[in-house]
């Protein structure tokens, strides 16, 4: 049997810098058996590190995303329904093909306009302080206003639902998970049944409830719940760490922020370097060989649960020459920060659009912007990759 590594004896060193121990990894081979940090003693999962083997088994059907057929549900699944995430065709070709009749490319251009316009009224608030911590102050603010517009959240709910979905993402014990969730699922419920009361509203929730397919097909009160907790949870949390990381890599790397203000014409490459470099999901979560495969020469059994580190993937100097070295102009195609397949981010066009919006307005404005002593800790868990607070000054 092939040895478990356990992840958890580098202690908050893989929390605060995962790269270098994927990296240890990677050049032993692309899959390794792991025991997550603060997992049982008993329990390991498959680790897939290589970028060639995590695109592959990230589009691969036999890894499955729906535990129920191995006697599995998680705690999100169990109290706040079924989502995009956890579902397998034919159940998530409905599902993605109902929300992307609401959710379109051209419903995310629309907001273009009031994105800017957020980013300015919060740089207005912010710039005259001339310190702040980003998190705070446009990291966090911006993405939760627009998803929640976008959806219908009233304002009042704004800065418990951040409480929630942050326990959510990145717990701290099982305890608080499980409160966090059953909270945002009673929520979520009371919510669309408001919606559903008050008729037509023009936000996209309001729209999910009324979409109907052309034969017919509605998403199920259960399946609203879970679509959009889904919605929420992506739609802003990702994000604000995007965001946050973006403005990071830039402020520790002198010659690439220059760069980049004397040519705003690399701002995309920019965003998708970001990405790559230190993207806001670092690893996928769990699928689950719903028959024997291979990965990368691995032999994988029934049952056995996959998890696709999407930041080691990305750091692979087999696809990506100095894969350590931040560089705005790097060729970037290929990496795997929104996944790969059936499953890649229905919402990266308007995480995409918000990254370049807010990174471009605050150095457009704050020429003088700098590190303000050392940034906040690294979130907890090996889902989420971002920092919690991140001190500026200009």
């Amino acid at each position: 049997m092939t040895e478990v590594i356990d992840l958890g004896e580098h202690g908050d060193a893989f929390r605060t810098d995962p790269h270098p121990v994927y990296g240890r990894l990677r050049a032993r081979g692309p899959v390794h058996r792991v025991r997550p940090p603060g997992s049982r003693a008993d329990y390991w999962t498959w680790l897939v590190v290589g970028h060639e083997e995590a695109r592959a088994a990230l589009a691969d059907s036999r890894l499955s995303k729906d535990s129920r057929g191995l006697g599995a549900l998680f705690l999100d699944e169990e109290l706040i329904g079924r989502y995009l995430l956890g579902a397998d065709p034919p159940e998530h070709t409905r599902l993605r093909g109902l929300v992307t009749r609401a959710f379109t490319m051209r419903r995310v251009e629309e907001l273009r306009p009031r994105i800017q316009q957020i980013t300015d009224d919060l740089l207005d608030a912010m710039l005259p302080h001339g310190r702040a911590d980003l998190v705070e102050a446009l990291s966090y603010p911006l993405p939760i206003t627009v998803i929640c517009e976008l959806l219908g959240v009233p304002e009042r709910d704004r800065t418990e639902f951040r409480k929630m979905s942050t326990e959510v993402v990145a717990p701290t014990d099982g305890d608080t998970e499980y409160e966090s969730v059953l909270r945002l699922s009673e929520y979520l419920t009371d919510l669309i049944e408001d919606k559903r009361r008050a008729g037509p509203s023009g936000d996209l929730l309001g729209d999910l409830i009324r979409t109907t397919a052309e034969d017919g097909d509605r998403l199920s009160p259960q399946e609203l719940r879970g679509m959009a907790f889904i919605l929420l949870i992506a739609g802003h949390e990702t994000t604000v760490n995007l965001i946050t990381s973006g403005v990071h890599a830039l402020l520790t790397h002198p010659d690439q922020l220059a760069a980049l203000r004397a040519d705003m014409s690399l701002m995309d490459g920019a965003v998708e370097e970001i990405l790559r470099y230190e993207g806001p999901v670092e690893n996928a979560t769990f699928r689950y060989a719903a028959e024997p495969l291979e990965i990368g020469d691995t032999p994988v059994e029934r049952g056995d649960t996959v998890m696709i580190s999407l930041a080691s993937a990305d750091r692979d100097a087999s696809r990506y020459p100095a894969p350590d070295r931040f560089d705005i102009r790097r060729e970037t195609r290929g990496h795997v920060a929104f996944g790969h397949g059936i499953h890649f981010c229905v919402g990266a066009p308007l995480a995409r659009l918000e990254a370049r919006t807010a990174i471009r307005s605050l150095l457009e404005r704050a020429p003088a912007l700098a590190l303000d002593g050392h940034p906040g800790d690294w979130l907890p868990g090996m889902l989420i990759r971002g920092l919690r607070s991140l001190p500026v000054r200009w």
